[in-house]
């Protein structure tokens, strides 16, 4: 089973959208109970175009209202524009400072409160103090109370019990943190997913992308000339997962490791020969090995290929399933 590029060309190559925000360290501000202020660095190719800014307000971590604004901004690569983001504001004390911030430099607020009071506060003065602001979470929740007839509990989701889940989650990120790069390949057998590439085919972030969603993650890298570890057998075969990508965008992935290591950039690791053979010697091992799937990253971001990967997990129980009903 294979999934290739397709049709998928319109993205940069390095300079991909997805990865032109720099982070910034975290700032706090100064007042008794602040809330945290994340900046995040202006997109790339703005220098002629004027900067706007987005104050992302929210009474919890913030990570919803961030990946939407995130995958919104998606459409926009060339709007120059600076994200903030405001985490665990839960007074109007706390918030009032930021609506006269945005309405002082014309800034776009969109904020996820779950506070009644407190979303009703930030409408009211976005509207006495003149800035657009946008409401993510609570036309939702009002919707869901309508549909479920039920109240809600109105508690920020930093504040609520931990669950299982998350527990569960935490040690999904060890076990990547500890099967990384082939560290561990006694942990094949354990692992829900085992990802198996050359060099620079995303293995380590699409681990922890998929550890944060619960799975047991552990990737191995194919070198050269250098047989797998015999452990790799021993996984269930259809849960090992070949990465691929192309050449032309790998030597160029790998030249800008180069130079950001401060190495030569006639290093074999970026020598386009060199990575054809690496790249050939991958697929004679996906060749020995067809129960694997094989998915080829190149122009993807890792959120697209971790849907792939999950997809193609999806079917493969699925299909499963219907076979053992089939025996009943």
């Amino acid at each position: 089973m294979r999934w290739d590029q397709g049709s998928v060309n319109a993205r940069p190559d390095r300079d991909r959208i997805d990865r032109t925000v720099r982070a910034v360290p975290t700032v706090r501000t100064a007042s008794a109970a602040p809330p945290v202020v994340l900046e995040a660095g202006a997109l790339c190719w703005v220098s002629r175009v004027e900067i706007r800014r987005i104050e992302i307000l929210s009474d919890s971590t913030g990570e919803t209202a961030e990946k939407v604004v995130r995958a919104a901004m998606l459409q926009f690569p060339h709007s120059g524009t600076h994200i903030r983001l405001h985490t665990r504001v839960r007074t109007r004390e706390a918030v009032r400072p930021i609506l006269e911030s945005a309405a002082k430099d014309g800034a776009l607020v969109v904020f996820t409160v779950v506070s009644p009071e407190l979303r009703e506060f930030i409408h009211a003065s976005s509207y006495e103090l003149k800035v657009e602001s946008l409401d993510l979470i609570g036309s939702l929740i009002g919707k869901l109370s309508t549909f479920l007839d039920r109240q809600p509990i109105n508690t920020p989701s930093g504040m609520l019990p931990l669950t299982e889940e998350y527990f569960r989650r935490i040690e999904a990120v060890e076990f990547a943190v500890k099967s990384d790069d082939g560290k561990e390949p006694r942990n094949f057998k354990k692992a829900d997913l085992v990802l198996c590439g050359v060099s620079r085919t995303s293995k380590t972030p699409l681990s922890t992308l998929l550890a944060q969603r619960g799975l047991k993650v552990a990737n191995q890298p194919i070198v050269l000339a250098v047989k797998l570890p015999p452990e790799i057998d021993e996984a269930s075969q259809d849960r090992v997962i070949g990465l691929t990508i192309g050449l032309d965008q790998l030597v160029e992935i790998r030249k800008a490791r180069l130079k950001q290591l401060g190495m030569p950039m006639d290093a074999s690791y970026g020598l386009r020969e060199q990575v054809k053979q690496e790249l050939d010697y991958a697929r004679a091992i996906f060749r020995d090995h067809p129960d694997w799937p094989v998915i080829d990253v190149t122009g993807r971001a890792i959120e697209e290929t971790a849907v792939i990967i999950l997809e193609s997990l999806k079917e493969r129980d699925d299909a499963a399933k219907n076979a053992r009903a089939a025996l009943v």
